[in-house]
């Protein structure tokens, strides 16, 4: 997600550094922002005088010690405290002491990552969502420690990307993930327990309660393995079952039904449009 908030930012005017591990990831990651928005000028949705301009905005760097000149620095590292650690104490030797952290995790502890640092209390949650050029919300999450200068300051350069931010407290799950994750396995639950079949779980509440798409379609949108760690996460914080991840999103992950990314979960997307996976259950 780290090159789309980048692409987002540089869109929004601001000059952006992206930072990566490597050369070749680096170039991959831009070269997707530029496919992006060569897409918007193919459509006739975006002037090309306009990619361009945002592309011009964007430079990209390997060493976490160039990023030393940013008022804000906007982490999008694996969900690994372990590395995050190493990142946070490096970017806390390199940046000057004005500079703001924000973390785009969804689920690990915005306190925990803060108290890494020496600056707990420019130290804030941004929490974009997938895909981040096209999904307006953007949760600002607060730890103990954050001070309220820089959380409304952060607060407002999200408006300025031209986001919809909402406000959060360091709870496990932030809002979003507090009420969709027991939502997301309550439908595995459901098929597991043959309530109903893929098909018609993800037709219902699409049809019955209006959304987008379905649970199980969602799940796969997702990752399953992602879901599955953050409602690990959750469950370790609440120890709530509402939390726990049922056997079965544990097999598939296990099995590397990971959904979309991996060509198979809830459904098998070798062929279009995909079908539901069969023999998940009894």
């Amino acid at each position: 997600m780290g090159s789309r908030v980048g692409q987002v930012a540089a869109a929004a005017g601001h000059a952006v550094l992206v930072r990566e591990v490597s050369d070749d990831i680096l170039r991959k990651g831009l070269g997707k922002i530029d496919a992006f928005l060569q897409k918007g000028v193919d459509k006739g949705k975006l002037a090309a005088e306009r990619k361009a301009e945002v592309v011009g905005r964007l430079k990209g760097t390997t060493q976490l010690e160039d990023l030393s000149a940013c008022d804000i620095v906007i982490e999008a590292v694996v969900e690994n405290l372990a590395l995050k650690r190493e990142v946070y104490q490096a970017l806390d030797a390199a940046c000057p002491a004005h500079t703001i952290f924000a973390s785009n995790t969804s689920s690990l502890s915005i306190t925990e990552m803060a108290a890494m640092t020496k600056r707990g209390d420019r130290f804030v949650g941004l929490h974009f969502f997938n895909p981040v050029p096209l999904m307006k919300l953007v949760e600002v999450v607060r730890s103990p420690l954050t001070s309220p200068e820089s959380f409304e300051a952060v607060y407002e350069f999200a408006k300025g990307l031209g986001k919809a931010p909402i406000r959060a407290t360091d709870k496990g799950g932030f809002i979003v993930n507090r009420l969709l994750v027991p939502y997301l396995l309550d439908a595995i639950r459901a098929l597991e327990e043959g309530v109903g079949s893929i098909e018609d779980i993800d037709r219902g509440m699409q049809l019955g309660c209006g959304h987008p798409m379905g649970p199980l379609t969602l799940l796969d949108f997702v990752g399953n393995d992602t879901t599955y760690y953050i409602a690990n996460i959750m469950f370790d914080e609440f120890r709530e079952k509402r939390f726990a991840p049922p056997p079965l999103l544990k097999r598939m992950v296990q099995a590397g039904l990971n959904g979309r990314k991996s060509g198979k979960g809830f459904y098998d997307y070798s062929q279009e449009p995909p079908v539901p996976m069969r023999g998940l259950t009894a």
